[in-house]
């Protein structure tokens, strides 16, 4: 019965989170719309791993502070995104969509609390490595699903 109240809370609990050396803040209320683990090439090399893992929600609850460096790139869907990342420490924070301006996405590791990040999907398996093991029991998307 604890382990319910405890999540009931939690539910209501605006997700917060940043940078490394706290210069960029975010705290968001509402609920993510999707959680994923992307393989795609992109997430490979920022993460310096064999994924990213986001949470993506409404833009609507989103407030942000601090100063972001941002570089606008072509995601493997075609369109722009645009990765924010903390000029004092490196750190990435989130992600901005040209084709999605009504979300906001975060790195799971970004969150004060990461163990609130609940992956639903993992998505561009197609690039995936046979290395880098992922959860089986989640649905795999060569690409990105449609929200």
């Amino acid at each position: 019965m604890t382990d319910l109240i405890e999540r009931t809370a939690e539910i209501d609990q605006p997700y917060t989170g940043g940078c490394a050396c706290g210069a960029i803040r975010y705290e968001i209320s509402g609920k993510p719309v999707f959680q994923n683990d992307c393989q795609c090439r992109d997430c490979q090399r920022k993460s310096g791993t064999g994924h990213g893992s986001y949470l993506t929600f409404p833009r609507a609850g989103v407030k942000h502070s601090g100063e972001a460096t941002l570089w606008d790139m072509v995601s493997d869907s075609g369109h722009v995104k645009t990765r924010a990342f903390c000029p004092r420490c490196g750190s990435p924070v989130y992600l901005t969509f040209a084709a999605m301006p009504e979300v906001f996405t975060v790195h799971a590791a970004s969150l004060d609390d990461p163990a609130r990040y609940r992956p639903q999907a993992i998505t561009y398996g197609v690039r995936g490595h046979a290395w880098d093991f992922l959860d089986p029991a989640l649905p795999k998307f060569d690409r990105m699903p449609p929200m």
